[in-house]
């Protein structure tokens, strides 16, 4: 049994992650400062599904503050390894609060990996994003295609996160795993992402925006397929850069009527101009992951998206009034 300690523990990817590592007999140590980036009552819900579980403890603290090291010191004392998963998330809204997301992404990060070299733990696996590879021409992109030009203030905050990674890597020979996530969905997922907002909406028979024509595409991952493969990134690996991304690719406008075909309603839907933000394809090239980490996604678009309606179904009575920015 080791001991974990899991940032944004009330995160959607986390509280998976904190899932599985309980699962499999760990104790499991989570901070969250339950931020309102987005409807805080997400947050409280995964929040309290974790607390039935036996080998979790939480405590709320924000990762920012340099001081909180101490706070967190006192916490969570012995730990083995840490999962950064604490972020700031989203593209389009980095730009209204570009400070907040660099005092989460990329000072929230120095400050666990501080944490790590002053506790003397010698892994960490930090979270990415896809959104480095902006605009590069036709993907999939691997691990070493360029992250030189992020689009916006996100990506740039996660860019600055991994190039710290590797100093602590490089100065302290501190074991690190950077997962660059692509497109995460799932049941209890982001409302401010497109799953959510489809099957609310379509499901509520509120009007659906989409940016652009439509004919944009993503390789969209299940949640539980991304939280394996942050597990994978627990082992010992030296300094490692791994894509996680789903195995099939679905333009906007197919994805809608997938909703609208599994909730049995027809959307009413209005297009907006493309965001400057926004990239027309995202989609991974997950070979490197395949062949290290043993790590492959599982779960299909028919599967996720089907877990997806019958949660929201289940949980609607509350479901139905999250905000989705």
């Amino acid at each position: 049994m080791a001991n974990y300690l899991v940032t944004g523990a009330a995160g959607f990817i986390a509280a998976r992650v904190i899932n599985k590592l309980v699962g499999a007999g760990h104790q499991v140590y989570g901070i969250d400062n339950l931020s309102h980036a987005y409807d805080v009552r997400m947050k409280e819900y995964r929040l309290a599904k974790l607390s039935e579980l036996p080998g979790f403890q939480f405590q709320k603290i924000d990762i920012v503050p340099k001081e909180n090291i101490n706070l967190i010191k006192e916490f969570a004392p012995k730990i083995d390894a840490v999962v950064n998963l604490a972020a700031v998330a989203g593209v389009r809204s980095s730009l209204s609060d570009p400070w907040g997301y660099v005092e989460t992404n990329t000072i929230g990060a120095l400050n666990m990996l501080e944490y790590c070299r002053q506790q003397g733990i010698s892994k960490i696996v930090m979270a990415s994003t896809s959104s480095l590879y902006g605009n590069l021409g036709k993907p999939p992109h691997d691990e070493t295609a360029s992250t030189d030009y992020p689009l916006a203030p996100y990506a740039a905050s996660k860019k600055g996160a991994e190039a710290l990674c590797y100093a602590y890597h490089h100065l302290y020979q501190m074991d690190v795993t950077i997962l660059r996530y692509f497109t995460v969905y799932g049941p209890a997922g982001r409302p401010d992402m497109v799953m959510f907002r489809f099957c609310q909406w379509i499901a509520e028979g509120r009007e659906v925006t989409i940016t652009g024509d439509g004919e944009q595409s993503r390789g969209f991952t299940y949640v539980d397929d991304i939280a394996n493969g942050t597990v994978l990134g627990l082992q010992p690996l030296g300094y490692e850069v791994f894509n996680l991304g789903g195995h099939e690719v679905i333009s906007i406008n197919r994805l809608l009527k997938m909703f609208e075909e599994r909730l049995g309603k027809k959307a009413n839907v209005r297009y907006i101009p493309m965001h400057p933000a926004d990239v027309f394809e995202n989609v991974a090239d997950v070979t490197k992951a395949r062949n290290q980490l043993g790590w492959k996604p599982e779960v299909s678009l028919e599967e996720g998206v089907t877990s997806l309606v019958d949660w929201y179904l289940q949980e609607r009575e509350w479901v139905k009034d999250i905000e989705t920015p």
